[in-house]
């Protein structure tokens, strides 16, 4: 599914910033999820028209599938878990993906039952069938790491499946797989709302903060366009002005047009169970003690042999400058 925002599939140049259609930018995002709430507020509510920008949004449905389109030139900027900059980086990649702007500061995943748990603990899940994700994704990574922390072992303590699609569990859960899921929203309140599961924790919450998905592009694109991407940081910094300023109801009804086969009182409880949690930063700037974490997920994963530089992989002066 993708929702197209004005029109331009080309690279933009910065000379083209101020024209009156505003520059075309295409931006291809992992999901397309209330989870990434600020970013639509600001489709929504024209941030990025003000700043000059003529967005064109594309959903990728994986964060494989979305780095290949940035590194392709299908995409001028994409929206996905930064994990995947670092593996591009330890390929090899001369032009690789930079990233300037972090959107989530928790993960946007919840664990689902098959009965309600009033008071859940990690090691009821000891022995048990969870339907997980992707090896060397996000959402797996970050569970197997809230399992460690609570002294379990993912590959021993724990059956994890992962030969199900992103976006299918939810149907395989309904459908008798697993004692346990792990589910993005509206598939989690989904399940509640038709008693085939209950939410019984956040792995946002258990994670602590974790820098869960950024906004990148390649090394080149940020070079030759500086103009734009400091546009569409701006643009960015007023959507998450707006989420920290505005109840969930504010929010979700800005939002709604982005989901339109989803009713407003489900977004609402959406948007409220993840601002709750503190999901979205005040600010897009990607600390490197956010990089030290994500590189400590990754290593305890299994997947990452070789540690990469802050300083290649981050560039934090749109954000700076949009926080401004």
């Amino acid at each position: 599914m993708g929702l197209l925002c004005g029109c331009g599939s080309q690279s933009a140049g910065t000379d083209d910033i101020a024209t009156t259609s505003g520059t075309p930018v295409v931006l291809n995002e992992v999901a397309h999820s209330i989870f990434y709430a600020p970013m639509y507020v600001a489709i929504e509510e024209g941030y990025f028209a003000e700043e000059g920008i003529d967005l064109t949004l594309v959903t990728g449905f994986g964060a494989d599938k979305t780095m290949t389109a940035l590194l392709t030139d299908e995409a001028d900027i994409g929206f996905m878990g930064s994990e995947s900059t670092i593996y591009t980086y330890s390929e090899g990649a001369s032009d690789y993906a930079v990233n300037f702007a972090q959107l989530t500061q928790r993960a946007g995943n919840f664990l689902v039952a098959r009965e309600p748990i009033d008071n859940f603990e990690w090691d009821m899940l000891i022995g048990k069938n969870v339907l997980g994700g992707r090896a060397g994704g996000m959402p797996e990574m970050v569970f197997e790491y809230i399992l460690k922390k609570n002294g379990i072992d993912p590959a021993t303590d724990v059956m994890i499946d992962q030969s199900i699609d992103f976006g299918s569990t939810a149907a395989a859960f309904s459908g008798g797989q697993g004692d346990f899921s792990i589910e993005f929203e509206p598939h989690a309140t989904s399940l509640e709302a038709k008693g085939d599961g209950y939410v019984v924790a956040s792995l946002g919450e258990d994670s602590g903060y974790v820098p869960y998905t950024a906004f990148s592009a390649k090394k080149s694109y940020i070079e030759n366009n500086p103009a734009v991407i400091q546009a569409f940081t701006n643009a960015l910094q007023k959507g998450m002005d707006y989420v920290q300023t505005h109840s969930p109801e504010e929010i979700a009804k800005v939002i709604s047009p982005q989901f339109a086969e989803t009713d407003l009182d489900t977004i609402t409880t959406i948007v409220d169970r993840y601002a709750s949690q503190d999901t979205w930063k005040s600010d897009l700037i990607f600390t490197e003690e956010s990089f030290t974490l994500l590189q400590n997920i990754l290593e305890e994963a299994g997947e990452l042999e070789e540690r990469v530089p802050y300083a290649d992989l981050v560039n934090t002066e749109f954000a700076t400058e949009a926080a401004k």
